[in-house]
């Protein structure tokens, strides 16, 4: 299983990585700093599932989520971020996510990430 994890944190990027490794070893993970770069690997790889945290520079989480869906409605995404507003939350379950955790991502919801992933697998 491929995914692509689009952050402009490195650490971040690294962080949930590494997370998610540890519950999928075999897992393999490409990273992109920003929405624009996010978008291209995305059209070059077509990964299983796609990482993506909303407050970035140029193409910020939102656009990128909005291009994906559009060129594909049946992407996987899967929102991570700090951005954890109610209505944000909300209206981006209404793109068809598949889920949305709160930073810090950590192991316990890297398991539950991995379990969303099986399951549509």
């Amino acid at each position: 299983m491929r995914v692509l994890i689009v952050d402009d944190s490195k650490f971040s990027q690294i962080t949930t990585a590494k997370m998610l490794k540890q519950v999928l070893p075999q897992l393999e993970v490409d990273f992109a700093a920003d929405g624009e770069e996010g978008w291209k690997k995305y059209l070059e790889q077509k990964p299983d599932y796609v990482f993506i945290d909303l407050l970035m520079p140029q193409v910020d989480g939102h656009a990128l989520i909005r291009r994906i869906k559009q060129a594909d409605e049946k992407a996987n995404i899967i929102v991570v971020s700090a951005d954890v507003q109610k209505s944000v939350r909300e209206e981006l379950e209404e793109t068809g996510i598949k889920a949305f955790f709160n930073k810090p991502f950590n192991l316990e919801k890297a398991h539950e990430a991995v379990q969303i992933m099986k399951g549509d697998v």
